[in-house]
């Protein structure tokens, strides 16, 4: 059994959520601001304390390296999924953790009937649409969050992506979206709107959660489709030399000075040394 989250600072705002007594216990009220005629977006990542969010510079060491597996992080990871209708991650995540399936009882079992619950008392009735980016269209469909038939599952790509995903049998329960046009995307990028697009095209959405990776967080903030930002800082030292390039939070794109993005922090939660941090943006241009 896991100990309560220790509430240092809580000004977030909105209806409380209609959270079991055993994760209100142990997260205390959770609370989302809502958007007439658009869903909330939030982010959640762990970092180290010098920002590195992978342990190799492709990105292919997952979150559990970072956090240390910790049994709080992963749990709170799982209350977000169980409140959101997509979660939304990029094909290099997806290559990272090959066997996963973005649900909230994937990630933390212990808790699977109570993120159930939750989901019901939501009218969450399936889970989460598992929604997957990629430029090129360069995926393995036989991979379970598209075959094993437990998931929803999106491929929003371009339209050269989309064509080079027909030499595959799309499993039952995926779909494939080509998104955006010349003009919104570029060889190797589809823009966090026409991701977003694609989303509520596929189903009706109140809360979409984004999990990566890097690259495609810089997208969802250059282009200020962020409302929220969960970050769970470890108390990891990763550092970085001329031969260990390490991914950041946010990779390929550059803001500050000229174009610096502020967030507010609305709450600091903390289990014995891992913070728990949740930041708001301004939405839109």
């Amino acid at each position: 059994m896991l100990t309560p989250l220790d509430a240092l600072f809580d000004a977030t705002g909105g209806a409380d959520l209609p959270l079991p007594p055993e994760l209100a216990v142990l997260y205390g009220a959770l609370r989302f601001a809502t958007h007439p005629g658009r869903p909330h977006v939030i982010a959640n990542f762990v970092t180290t304390l010098d920002g590195v969010v992978a342990l190799d510079g492709d990105g292919t060491s997952g979150g559990g390296a970072i956090s240390g597996n910790n049994a709080h992080d992963r749990a709170v990871m799982g209350l977000l999924r169980a409140t959101a209708d997509a979660v939304v991650v990029g094909a290099g995540t997806l290559r990272s953790v090959p066997k996963h399936r973005w649900t909230a009882d994937y990630i933390y079992p212990p808790l699977r009937d109570r993120y159930h619950a939750l989901r019901d008392a939501l009218g969450k009735t399936e889970p989460p649409l598992n929604v997957i980016v990629t430029a090129r269209g360069d995926l393995d469909l036989t991979l379970p969050v598209f075959s094993s038939g437990e998931v929803p599952a999106l491929i929003v790509t371009t339209a050269a992506g989309a064509e080079r995903l027909q030499t595959q049998e799309l499993p039952v329960g995926a779909r494939v979206a080509a998104a955006g046009d010349a003009d919104r995307v570029s060889a190797d990028r589809v823009s966090a709107a026409a991701v977003l697009k694609a989303v509520r095209d596929a189903q009706p959405c109140d809360v979409i959660l984004l999990e990566g990776g890097p690259r495609l967080m810089a997208d969802f903030f250059a282009e200020r489709q962020l409302d929220e930002l969960f970050l769970t800082l470890a108390p990891q030292v990763a550092g970085r030399d001329k031969q260990t390039a390490r991914l950041a939070l946010v990779e390929g794109a550059a803001f500050a000075p000229d174009e610096a993005i502020w967030g507010g922090l609305t709450s600091v939660k903390r289990a014995t040394s891992h913070i728990f941090l949740r930041y708001t943006f301004a939405h839109g241009p």
